[in-house]
């Protein structure tokens, strides 16, 4: 059954974004797959003043470590626990190619913790596929999704 996606606006981060983030990621179902625990409010606060930076100089955010598609814009989704199943991330998943396309950008990468099944299928509703697979030093394998390079999107 396909149903309808909610409507969704893309914006850049605000500082008051920073505080209901960690309010919201305070959960250790949304934590499992980044890093298992809660984040000090500080480092939500740099996250979206990272974020700010990014969008202003790029357009959008390069994958930050030194494994994986090190340099390479990647997108990704973490939604507080009571907004799940209800479609906001894959309409956001299915907005943000588009969106950073028009800044330039003309390709992105989302970064998957492997067992990660949930944001396994955001992934592959606007036509992400698995391209590579990356184990760091014998940590839980990272999944590198592409968009397909026909441009199909799975809407």
């Amino acid at each position: 059954m396909n149903r309808a996606l909610p409507v969704v606006r893309l914006r850049v981060p605000t500082d008051e974004d920073a505080v209901a983030w960690h309010r919201l990621f305070d959960d250790p179902d949304v934590m499992e797959f980044h890093g298992g625990r809660s984040a000090e409010l500080s480092v939500h606060q740099e996250l979206t003043a990272r974020q700010r930076r990014h969008d202003a100089d790029a357009g959008a955010q390069p994958w930050p470590r030194d494994r994986g598609p090190t340099g390479e814009i990647e997108i990704g989704w973490r939604l507080g626990r009571e907004y799940w199943g209800k479609g906001y991330a894959t309409a956001a998943a299915q907005m943000t190619p588009e969106r950073v396309r028009a800044a330039g950008v003309p390709d992105v990468v989302a970064m998957v913790r492997a067992g990660n099944t949930r944001s396994i299928s955001v992934t592959e509703r606007p036509g992400m596929r698995l391209a590579e697979v990356f184990t760091p030093g014998g940590a839980r394998d990272g999944h590198c999704y592409r968009l397909d390079p026909r441009g199909s999107h799975a809407r």
